[in-house]
């Protein structure tokens, strides 16, 4: 006679079996879920707006170029300020791949709303002049009014920045402001300038104008340079030694689109840490599974003993609880990844940013999910698997 060949459970039979553990204590079963699904949420939320931002770091990017350099004063060899020479814009326009070149001079003046407010309260505000071909330069433009030309920057008038016009409380180009003792007019007031966030705090006059009204010598403190795309690295390596043949140690060539890409690799190297943060509350969320079915299976003893009696194997007992702990972990991870990508999209529509989610971001969702199941339902599906059908039976 043959020996009994205990029955096999399907792949059906045992997604069926873990779903109706689950089923019988459904509060318990979703409170532990949650904590999962909060772990998950939390992460794929973070990978989702960190790449969101980068993402909209990039277009900017795109949208503004690459190819932007600055080269300001550095300081001598008795560290003392150096000084640009006054021909330098121009000897910088000579250089073949260079399509625009813009010049701003610090000036020695303050600008306050009225001549009644102490020349002392200079809420932050740079006089500067600045060349016509600045703005086009920058690749900005005038939200009100209109940008200096030949005819008015040779006159008392003044292009405030944006950030400028409102710490003076000026909403539009016509009004006055008052600097270096006489009053300008407000020919415009300019939009944003992302890549040189200087110009937005900054109220521009004309070159002639500064040199005639505000006392300014005639040298330039930054020049701004747009070349091709192609030649932005060649530009850069002669750029010092064109703007100062004589000293090029004394100048600081930089390029403004590095700050925006060091931002978004910033911003990434935050999320990595908010990363971690939501790895603690999806371990939190396994401890809360592992503490679920190891009551679940102190609670259920008899029911155990009842499988074992009618000859279930210690096999098919650890697979039963495995499942109800994947199944617990898997719908817990599944509701926080949908959770996670509402939140990533809810935030960059707030923010105005394009929604970005790596597919990978919910692929390792799942993973986790499937990972943590495992680890927090092994011991008690092998503490299950192990008791005697007599003692299981025998238990209140």
């Amino acid at each position: 006679m043959s020996g009994l060949v205990p029955a096999r459970l399907g792949p059906r039979d045992v997604v069926r079996t873990g779903l109706a553990g689950l089923r019988t204590r459904p509060a318990r079963a979703a409170l532990s879920a949650l904590g999962v699904a909060i772990g998950i949420a939390t992460m794929v939320a973070v990978i989702g707006i960190s790449s969101s931002s980068k993402e909209d770091l990039l277009r900017r990017l795109d949208r503004l170029g690459t190819n932007l350099l600055t080269a300001k004063p550095g300081s001598t060899l008795f560290g003392d300020q150096a000084e640009l020479p006054e021909t330098a814009p121009e000897m910088v326009r000579r250089i073949g791949p260079v399509t625009g070149v813009g010049a701003t001079g610090e000036v020695d003046a303050t600008v306050r709303r009225t001549d009644r407010i102490p020349v002392e309260v200079t809420q932050g505000i740079a006089v500067q002049a600045a060349s016509p071909d600045l703005l086009a330069t920058l690749g900005t433009g005038t939200a009100s009014g209109r940008w200096l030309n030949a005819a008015t920057e040779r006159y008392p008038g003044m292009v405030l920045g944006s950030e400028a016009a409102r710490r003076l409380g000026v909403d539009a180009a016509g009004g006055r402001v008052f600097a270096g003792g006489r009053w300008f007019v407000v020919l415009g007031v300019l939009r944003p300038a992302e890549l040189a966030p200087e110009i937005d705090r900054s109220a521009l006059v004309g070159w002639d104008a500064a040199e005639r009204y505000l006392g300014f010598d005639g040298h330039p403190t930054t020049i701004y340079e747009r070349s091709t795309d192609a030649s932005v690295n060649d530009v850069r390596d002669v750029l010092a030694r064109t703007v100062s043949p004589e000293h090029p140690e004394e100048v600081e060539v930089a390029r403004p689109s590095d700050a925006l890409r060091a931002k978004a690799e910033a911003a990434g190297a935050f999320a990595g840490l908010l990363l971690g943060l939501g790895a603690v509350a999806l371990l939190v969320g396994g401890v809360g599974v592992a503490n679920t079915m190891v009551v679940s299976v102190l609670e259920r003893r008899r029911e155990i003993g009842l499988r074992r009696s009618l000859g279930a194997t210690r096999g098919q007992v650890r697979t039963q609880f495995l499942a109800e702990s994947l199944l617990l972990s898997a719908s817990g991870g599944a509701a926080g990844a949908v959770l996670g990508a509402a939140v990533t999209a809810g935030f960059a529509a707030a923010k105005g940013w394009p929604p970005v989610l790596p597919a990978w971001a919910p692929a390792g969702a799942l993973g986790a999910t499937l990972l943590i199941g495992t680890v927090a339902g092994l011991y008690p599906a092998v503490r299950a698997a192990r008791l005697s059908p007599t003692v299981a039976l025998a238990a209140v």
